[in-house]
């Protein structure tokens, strides 16, 4: 039978129920079965608490920086990076709300982070934070450990972002850090990355020799959280947010795109965008770059997006997790599903980090060599049709995709949205795979073979911490950071554009 949306796929068996639980602004039907939703609380809470604990292991008692990585065997990297430390932050406000650790330790702990963070290095015109950082020390790094090899120090848009997202949850919620918390946060110009010329922000930018890395080219991006920041903070003009691309057009100047895009044209604040979406499954999907859930997802954490944009956003997400489920369960066979940057499960010998990989499902993508779902990098390649040598490539066949790999965090992110699926999803990994720990879930598993990498990274522990803290905390963080002077200022912003996403699309 012809698959005409993923409704008819993704089974919303006890929906209702975890609605209740999880999404206390939704009103549940009346027959809703609340005490089902119990044991679901129950473990989630699990889960919260034993990935608190990999956070206590992962930071520095004397500066209050947590590394970038933690081993199961409990070394710990020596970097730390500026997303790290947000993560920190805003992982620590959900663990008060959620009971893990008294106010009293909060404020003890954010303390020592802050002192930390008001005596780094930081580049002056711009307030803004080098990339790395010794974690126990929080000295700049020049060189990359444990090589040795050197290191261009570099001022990252994006993951200035996240710490600032750290810094202005933690100013909201912990009243005797506010002030310290705000002035880093107001130092902190975002503006800086911005240019005019293409209505963009730089990716990087490297202090010690004026190169520069431009741009972000995607809306579905985690770095849509740097422009939310800019914009609500005045530092960018509000037209920067249409700057980047949905899709890339639809013509044959652009046919190296994975697959060509449907949509049209539209203009806002004198910005014409195309609104391109990708047909996959009976769907269309406005693409983030590699088709990972972290990409597409992430800033959801903070920012209510489908209540501020719900033409946009408020059809994009769960269109997002939708193709995610579909991959794993009926493209791929996997069993599971959930596809992000992670470490590779399997540890090359002799290796003190791992190896990182990108993974996503290929077929939501703008990149052209993929983010693939599975170790042995199975690509599709959806041709462009109507221009010249670039033919539909036939689709593989399940049996194609062998070494699936499965990222816990991005499964958390589904939680908003389909609730049940990820409760589901998660369990099975529990069951069949040796995925979870004592300090929660590893970062990632290879779902055929059962090999599981054995770190933690702080990014994706962050993920993890904000999705539940959200979920059992009253949306906790999104409180924190989208409060009502920002929403007056980016709702009107995001919610005038209408995507060409869809889950019923037309011919």
């Amino acid at each position: 039978m012809k698959i005409t949306s993923l409704r008819h796929i993704v089974s919303l068996a006890g929906f209702a129920a975890l609605l209740l639980l999880l999404m206390p602004a939704v009103q549940a039907p009346a027959t809703a079965a609340v005490g089902s939703a119990k044991p679901t609380a129950a473990t989630l809470d699990r889960y919260a608490r034993d990935t608190w604990a990999s956070f206590v292991a992962m930071t520095d008692a004397k500066t209050g920086l947590p590394t970038d990585r933690l081993r199961d065997d409990g070394t710990r990297s020596r970097q730390t990076s500026t997303t790290n430390i947000g993560a920190y932050m805003w992982s620590a406000v959900a663990a008060e709300r959620l009971g893990i650790i008294s106010h009293a330790e909060t404020v003890a702990r954010m303390s020592k982070t802050i002192s930390t963070l008001e005596r780094m290095e930081r580049h002056q015109p711009s307030g803004q934070f080098y990339n790395w950082y010794d974690y126990s020390t929080g000295t700049k790094l020049t060189t990359w450990p444990p090589s040795g090899a050197p290191l261009t120090p570099i001022l990252s848009s994006v993951d200035n972002g996240w710490l600032a997202t750290g810094l202005r949850i933690l100013r909201n919620s912990v009243p005797e850090l506010a002030s310290r918390a705000e002035a880093i946060y107001d130092s902190m110009n975002f503006g800086f990355y911005y240019r005019p010329d293409v209505n963009r922000i730089l990716f990087h930018y490297e202090p010690d020799t004026g190169k520069s890395a431009c741009c972000y080219d995607t809306i579905v991006s985690e770095s849509r959280i740097a422009s939310y920041i800019g914009i609500a903070k005045g530092e960018l003009p509000p037209k920067e947010y249409y700057g980047a691309w949905r899709s890339f057009p639809d013509t044959c100047d652009w046919s190296w795109q994975e697959t060509r895009p449907i949509g049209v044209w539209r203009r806002y604040l004198g910005v014409d965008v195309f609104e391109g979406a990708y047909p996959y499954a009976g769907m269309r999907v406005t693409p983030s770059w590699g088709g990972s859930m972290f990409e597409a997802l992430m800033p959801s954490l903070f920012v209510p997006e489908e209540q501020w944009a719900p033409r946009s956003w408020g059809i994009n997400h769960p269109l997002t997790i939708d193709a995610h489920i579909y991959h794993g369960q009926h493209e791929a066979r996997y069993g599971y599903w959930g596809f992000s940057p992670a470490n590779v499960p399997e540890v090359p010998a002799g290796s003190v980090e791992g190896d990182y990989s990108a993974y996503g499902v290929d077929a939501i993508g703008m990149d052209p060599n993929g983010y693939p779902s599975n170790k042995d990098r199975t690509l599709v390649d959806h041709g462009f049709s109507g221009c010249p040598g670039r033919p539909a490539q036939p689709d593989p066949s399940p049996s194609a995709y062998t070494n699936g790999v499965v990222t816990p965090h991005a499964v958390f992110l589904a939680l908003r949205n389909r609730p049940a699926e990820t409760i589901s999803n998660l369990t099975k990994l529990m069951q069949n795979t040796r995925v979870y720990t004592k300090w929660g879930f590893a970062d990632s598993v290879n779902v055929e073979t059962g090999a599981v990498s054995p770190f933690y990274l702080s990014l994706d522990q962050g993920m993890i911490m904000a999705a539940i803290g959200n979920a059992l905390g009253d949306d906790v963080l999104r409180k924190a950071f989208a409060t009502p002077d920002m929403k007056r200022v980016l709702r009107p912003v995001i919610g005038i554009e209408q995507f060409g996403a869809s889950a019923r699309p037309t011919s």
